[in-house]
């Protein structure tokens, strides 16, 4: 692992760590309050790893992206090594800004962005210069952006889930988001789950779920009345949708929050 504390060219890249690993059960990764954007890439072997509130599997050609203030969480899986290496981004970076990316996993291979990582780790090691260690973080960002550009690039996905952000009070059906988007329901629902891996329900759900925890973790503002503002008019079912996607009730989030922030490891 490398470090910001020991790698001011990190630190300039407000990249708060980046490793390569290799873990067997009963290895496990709970994060709570995910400060900042993380991307982890299977190497080899196989692991799990939670994204929209479920355990999928990890195996090697994977990459995911888990955005801050989500519940983030991996583990290895008994009688299977898994090998892999990851990218940590900082609370202030770009890309852990609210809305910057929901939760994705695709095939991407994976293997100059562990080389990249790896060259990184042997500068600062051999305390090379920071000119140098700057060109394997040059790589690193270079993997990252050629693994995310791809999901960004769908403009009409992109100007539809802006314009749902700032009004997710609203009662959104398949039907109106497709007429937000001008194409049929049939294709938003292929575009979806081709950029995203989701239904646009479930990005709905997402997004939703993203700013309400955003809303408690930074505003003193009654759990009800985020509840209504991100369109759920049965408090219980926002708790119970809450408690899925992050792991906690929106009173316990809070309360977390107000007593402390995660690790970053």
């Amino acid at each position: 692992m490398v470090r910001a504390e020991e790698c001011s060219a990190l630190a300039t890249r407000e990249i708060s760590h980046v490793g390569v690993g290799d873990a067997a059960a009963p290895y496990r990764i709970v994060r709570t309050h995910l400060s900042g954007t993380y991307v982890h890439a299977s190497l080899g072997g196989e692991g799990r790893i939670l994204l929209d509130g479920r355990w999928r599997p990890h195996r090697a050609g994977m990459v995911s992206l888990a955005p801050a203030h989500v519940l983030h969480a991996f583990h290895a899986i008994p009688s299977k090594r898994w090998q892999y290496c990851w990218v940590r981004y900082m609370p202030q970076s770009p890309r852990s800004a609210i809305g910057f990316m929901a939760p994705v996993m695709r095939q991407f291979d994976a293997e100059p962005l562990r080389h990249a990582i790896l060259g990184l780790y042997q500068e600062v090691q051999s305390q090379a210069n920071s000119g140098s260690a700057m060109l394997w973080i040059d790589l690193i960002e270079h993997y990252i952006n050629r693994f995310a550009e791809p999901l960004q690039r769908e403009d009409r996905l992109r100007a539809l889930w802006e314009k749902v952000r700032t009004d997710l009070g609203r009662d959104w059906t398949v039907s109106s988001l497709a007429r937000l988007a001008n194409i049929s329901g049939e294709h938003l629902r292929r575009l979806c789950q081709a950029s995203l891996g989701r239904s646009p329900m479930q990005q709905l759900t997402y997004l939703r779920i993203q700013h309400a925890a955003h809303r408690l973790a930074t505003t003193s503002t009654k759990i009800e009345d985020v509840a209504l503002q991100v369109g759920y008019q049965n408090p219980f079912a926002f708790s119970n949708t809450f408690k899925r996607m992050t792991g906690f009730r929106p009173s316990h989030f809070r309360n977390r929050r107000n007593q402390g922030r995660d690790s970053d490891a």
